[in-house]
């Protein structure tokens, strides 16, 4: 059996490159003739200064080097080779004519492995594939490498990118409900919060009461009223999408049609109204039987008003400044318990599923003229509900 034959066993590596380095032709014809029939891709240099501009040039996985050349020996060779960071990792085989001291010099410069003319086939090729295998595995964990690097700064470029998203959902998500909030940080797009001017409904919610029981109640009992009170009406106003100006002890003001455009908004923030009338409602039994007496009044209103972020870094709020805020809040403070009063435009953004009466024109403080204010009653149909 030949040594190609008997080398036929072992699988080859699929395209290793090997650069034979020898100043004598005879021995590079050898070497093309025992490796390229084995699958090898071989290339063949006459003096190290021609091995090291080829290695400038193309990739090689092993190089052949014989020891004994003119003008830059296998010894000179090899040192530039591993001095350079780009091939320092590059086996190379001392092809040498002699034993031990040939050998050790080999190692000192840096050789990882040498093999002694007249050589075996055999041997050549099982430590030249040996070689090329550690060659690939570290070509492939340095790509790892490399990929794991790009993958970290990738990461932490996304990271900081969500952390500047929670940031943004974080001061929005203060005044705006979180489905809205996070439509706004999706699109980036923040330009809503510059000054601009809007038809808008105006609500405005408060305790019936609520001064004269924060006067008298220990703190305790006050926190815990405005956290239920608190929690049940922002539930509600996530839920019909409103945007929330401000809490403010017991006062609450919210405002629709910005800013997302909000076409139904008079009929969206009475049929919230109504919900928070009935939520209030069940809070208030609990508060009576701890003999607490207070009631729940509501002002609604539409028009123009100039909406906006105001504050300073570090403390935004998104602001509706306008005659509608006052005439809601002015409502709101002459609603009785349970009431929910509204004005002309309002009444006349809503249809019949909803049960109004009017009040006449009604005298409102801060207001130049009387206002034609309307009671909601109730409605008939409450399947829209969100």
């Amino acid at each position: 059996m030949t040594p190609l034959d008997r080398d036929a066993r072992v699988p080859p590596l699929t395209g290793v490159r090997v650069l034979v380095v020898d100043d004598l032709e005879q021995n590079r014809k050898l070497m093309h003739a025992v490796l390229e029939p084995r699958g090898f891709v071989v290339r063949s240099e006459a003096s190290g200064q021609a091995a090291l501009e080829a290695l400038a040039v193309c990739e090689v996985d092993v190089v052949l080097l014989d020891v004994l050349m003119p003008v830059m020996d296998g010894y000179e060779t090899c040192e530039r080779i591993k001095a350079d960071p780009r091939t320092a990792m590059l086996p190379v085989v001392m092809v040498t004519a002699s034993g031990t001291q040939q050998r050790l010099r080999a190692l000192e410069v840096g050789a990882d492995d040498f093999i002694t003319k007249p050589f075996d086939q055999a041997e050549l090729v099982a430590r030249v594939r040996s070689l090329a295998r550690v060659k690939r595995l570290h070509d492939t964990v340095l790509e790892q490498t490399v990929a794991l690097e790009r993958w970290n700064a990738e990461l932490e470029t996304r990271v900081a990118e969500q952390v500047d998203d929670l940031d943004r959902l974080g001061r929005l998500r203060r005044f705006l409900s979180p489905q809205i909030a996070g439509l706004i940080v999706e699109s980036g797009d923040e330009s809503f919060l510059e000054s601009h001017r809007r038809d808008i409904t105006t609500v405005f919610t408060d305790l019936r009461g609520f001064t004269a029981f924060a006067e008298t109640a220990e703190p305790e009992e006050t926190m815990s009223v405005l956290r239920d009170y608190h929690g049940a009406l922002g539930e509600l106003v996530f839920a019909y999408e409103g945007t929330l100006e401000h809490f403010a002890g017991d006062g609450l003001m919210v405002f629709f049609n910005d800013p997302p455009p909000c076409p139904d908004a008079p009929e969206r923030a009475v049929r919230m109204a109504l919900d928070m009338r009935d939520r209030i409602d069940d809070l208030a039994s609990g508060w009576s039987r701890q003999g607490h007496q207070l009631g729940f009044g509501v002002g609604i209103a539409q028009g123009y008003a100039t909406l906006g972020r105001v504050g300073f870094e570090g403390r935004w709020d998104y602001a509706a400044i306008g005659t509608v805020t006052n005439v809601a809040a002015r409502l709101c403070a002459a609603a009785a318990a349970r009431q929910i009063l509204i004005s002309p435009r309002v009444r006349a953004g809503i249809d019949e599923r909803f049960e109004t009466r009017s009040l006449g024109p009604v005298e409102l403080r801060g207001i130049s003229r009387p206002l034609e204010v309307h009671e909601v009653i109730g409605t008939t149909d409450r399947e829209d509900d969100p």
